[in-house]
């Protein structure tokens, strides 16, 4: 959780277990994913999907939504937008937890190679 909390960058699982060994090297992979998997269930980490690749992982912090670059994979902040309330949508029977907008696209670095 510290290391999350102090990189903001969405890292791997492998990138988080990889960092924390080198700190404490007796750490195993294993109790890294367990905590990154308990962490999550807790609320206190959001794991962000990105197709095709590795899961990205976040401390939650102030609430922002994502956009996922479609070349390089990178993940990026972005500001919050409130989003309708689920009372005023049609969820039937589902109940929802949360709601999170994620935007695809090419990221800043990537969207000049692009139009070349």
């Amino acid at each position: 959780m510290a290391f999350l909390m102090e990189h903001n960058k969405h890292p791997t699982a492998a990138e988080i277990f990889e960092a924390v060994n080198r700190v404490d090297p007796r750490s195993s992979r294993a109790t890294t994913y367990n905590n990154l998997r308990d962490l999550v269930q807790a609320g206190l980490v959001r794991e962000v999907a990105v197709e095709g690749r590795a899961a990205r992982f976040d401390a939650k912090g102030v609430r922002h939504h994502h956009f996922i670059c479609d070349r390089c994979g990178n993940v990026e902040d972005m500001e919050w937008y409130d989003v309708p309330s689920p009372a005023s949508s049609s969820l039937g029977k589902r109940t929802l937890r949360e709601c999170e907008l994620i935007f695809r696209g090419l990221c800043a670095k990537c969207a000049p190679l692009h139009a070349s």
